[in-house]
């Protein structure tokens, strides 16, 4: 055995019978940094870690813990080169007095060799490792810049200890061993927010009943197919695009078709309803504002435009838009920069818009509710949806589409339209559009429990309306012979008669306990409304009601 007593970096040391560090310790952390930078993965860190450090100290086994404050437990989360041989358990549960000594010495940040002050190193490693190993060995706390706290144990090979000079070297090793630390908890971070979002994503499907979230325009090869190609015109470009359409014609499966087919289909998508925001707090939500900028704000909040960096913001309902906003907006629009509410700064932002509206912007112009600037800016390539009224061919393929994602949301066996229905369903005019053909499916399939789809219950007609909507006629053939063929009513005609019935035997009245509405199981509101749309006068009746009670 050769005993040597060298100086390195100042420190007089005493080895035997191993390889002294004959490069810079700066070069070992170099290396160590290496390492940790091509490994996220905290196990592989440690492992290579581990096997730099063997070629210049005694070590055996390299262990790294993390400590969970809340909990009180210190668990291995990683090891190497060699198994620790069950030197070292798994998990440790302390209790509150035993944990309260643990924090406080890892607030201290001094690291423990057994050649330490005996007391004080046998009360905090008994703690931590109650089968305490025969080797000899060295803790340490680690912490990271992002909250992670974590303990190290190196414990020496067998019948080896480490001297002043081992202890040097791992010490000089715990910042980038903290910094594996946190990227551990990073990769936890992220794998806990894809279960996060994946089950967000299933429940988001089960309650849209679709299987998947791939793009699903239906109609886009029929009434649709104009859209569809001004659609690929335009994703292909950057410019501003204005959408304009009647309530739930589907403006935001456009605006999404529109994303997807661009170039920024990896950012993100966010949609913004210019109307459900509070006027006060419109600066805020679009723009963002710092900490302490007005009452209330706790913390730095980025706004919509900053979260849809790269991506696609959609602004639906843009009409509801203040004129204050819309001067800001415009200056988003014009140079790419938004200024936080309270801020000083501006922000850079490459954002696309895709703007909404069922309201005639043309015509808020000439009133002077909506800046003539802003309308120039966002009606670049404005892109129209017909009403589901100009596109009766398509009710059909609506009609299946929405009683198979009917038929998943409630549970139900799928049941598609019949030839009837679907002729029902394109004798209305559909004042609501698709939103409204999609709410009729799923009232119709929850109706029919599976079994059919009740249709003319969900629109609100009547058995004995039902048989008066379809009339038998007599024609001739051409050999004389009588054909006989059905003329059919209007749905909108049938619904017309059957109110005018209720209204008729309710003497006019339209509420209460023997009122039209009543009768014909809807809600008050509901029936004026139709009979607006109808132009049924409610007076007629009650008029000849008292004619008939003198």
């Amino acid at each position: 055995m050769i005993d040597l007593s060298i100086t390195y970096n100042g420190i007089r040391a005493n080895s035997t019978d191993f390889e002294l560090p004959m490069q810079p310790l700066q070069n070992l952390q170099l290396a160590v940094w290496q390492s940790i930078s091509r490994h996220l993965d905290v196990s592989e860190s440690t492992n290579s870690t581990a096997a730099l450090l063997s070629k210049h100290v005694p070590i055996g086994t390299l262990i790294i813990h993390r400590v969970d404050s809340e909990h009180r437990r210190v668990r291995v989360i990683a090891s190497g080169p060699d198994s620790a041989d069950g030197e070292a358990v798994n998990e440790v549960q302390l209790s509150e007095t035993a944990w309260r000594k643990v924090d406080r010495w890892m607030r201290q940040q001094t690291a423990l060799h057994r050649a330490d002050d005996a007391d004080k190193a046998d009360s905090i490693f008994s703690l931590l490792y109650p089968n305490s190993p025969a080797s000899d060995w060295l803790i340490a706390p680690l912490h990271g810049e992002h909250g992670s706290r974590g303990i190290l144990l190196a414990l020496a090979k067998r019948k080896k200890t480490f001297a002043d000079l081992d202890i040097e070297v791992i010490e000089s090793i715990l910042e980038p061993m903290a910094v594996a630390l946190d990227n551990d908890a990073r990769l936890h971070e992220l794998a806990s927010l894809r279960e996060a979002s994946e089950a967000e994503r299933q429940s988001l499907l089960r309650r849209m009943g679709r299987s998947d979230t791939g793009e699903t325009i239906v109609g886009e090869d029929a009434g649709l197919a104009p859209v569809m190609q001004r659609v690929d015109l335009v994703s292909r470009s950057e410019v501003p695009v204005l959408i304009l359409g009647e309530t739930g014609t589907g403006k935001e499966l456009v605006a999404r078709a529109i994303h997807n087919r661009s170039e920024r289909h990896s950012g993100p998508f966010l949609r913004v309803n210019c109307g459900a925001i509070p006027r006060e707090l419109i600066d805020s939500q679009l723009f963002g504002h710092e900490k302490g900028s007005f009452t209330g704000a706790a913390e730095t909040r980025h706004g919509w435009f900053e979260r849809a960096d790269m991506g696609t913001l959609f602004l639906d309902e843009i009409g509801e838009l203040p004129l204050d906003a819309q001067v800001r907006f415009l200056r988003v629009l014009q140079d790419g920069y938004v200024e936080r509410v309270g801020g000083s700064k501006p922000i850079r932002v490459n954002v696309r818009v895709v703007a909404a509206t069922h309201r005639d912007l043309a015509a808020m112009v000439r009133e002077s509710t909506f800046r003539e600037d802003l309308w120039y800016r966002i009606a670049v390539f404005p892109i129209l949806l017909p009403p589901l009224r100009d596109r009766v061919g398509d009710i059909a393929s609506l009609a299946r589409h929405f009683a198979q994602r009917a038929a998943i949301r409630f549970g139900l066996a799928p049941v598609q339209p019949t030839d009837a229905d679907i002729e029902l369903l394109q004798g209305y005019d559909w004042p609501g559009n698709i939103r409204e053909l999609g709410a009729v499916i799923d009232r119709a399939a929850i109706l029919g429990d599976g079994h059919s789809l009740e249709l003319a219950a969900a629109l609100g007609i009547s058995g004995p309306s039902l048989r008066r909507v379809v009339q038998p006629a007599l024609e001739v053939q051409p050999n004389g012979d009588p054909l006989r063929r059905q003329r059919i009513s209007t749905l909108n005609d049938a619904m017309r008669e059957h109110i005018e019935s209720a209204l008729r035997l309710a003497r006019g009245r339209i509420e209460g306990p023997r009122g039209a509405a009543k009768h014909l199981a809807i809600n008050p509101h509901t029936l004026r409304a139709r009979m607006r749309k109808l132009k049924i006068d409610w007076s007629a009746f009650r008029d000849s009601a008292d004619d008939d009670i003198d």
